[in-house]
């Protein structure tokens, strides 16, 4: 830890509580600008062959027709 972090730690240990909450939300505020937003676009290609060739819709579908068939079980 470098000496100037010490310090920091040691100064907010000092702070009321109601000013440590200030700082973690200025904290907060400070990380959120610098973070640069996310796209849907982001994703693309994430999780390639995620369904090996097979229609997104088809795969949904199918999805659906085993949990039906799960609840159908259970029920008995």
């Amino acid at each position: 830890m470098s000496p100037l972090l010490q310090q920091v730690l040691s100064e907010i240990a000092q702070l009321a509580p109601e000013e440590r909450l200030q700082l973690i939300e200025h904290i907060q505020h400070m990380e959120n600008q610098t973070q640069p937003k996310k796209s849907w676009q982001d994703l693309e290609g994430i999780a390639p062959n995620l369904l090996k060739g097979q229609d997104a819709q088809d795969w949904v579908n199918q999805i659906r027709e085993e949990w039906d068939d799960r609840e159908e079980m259970l029920r008995g």
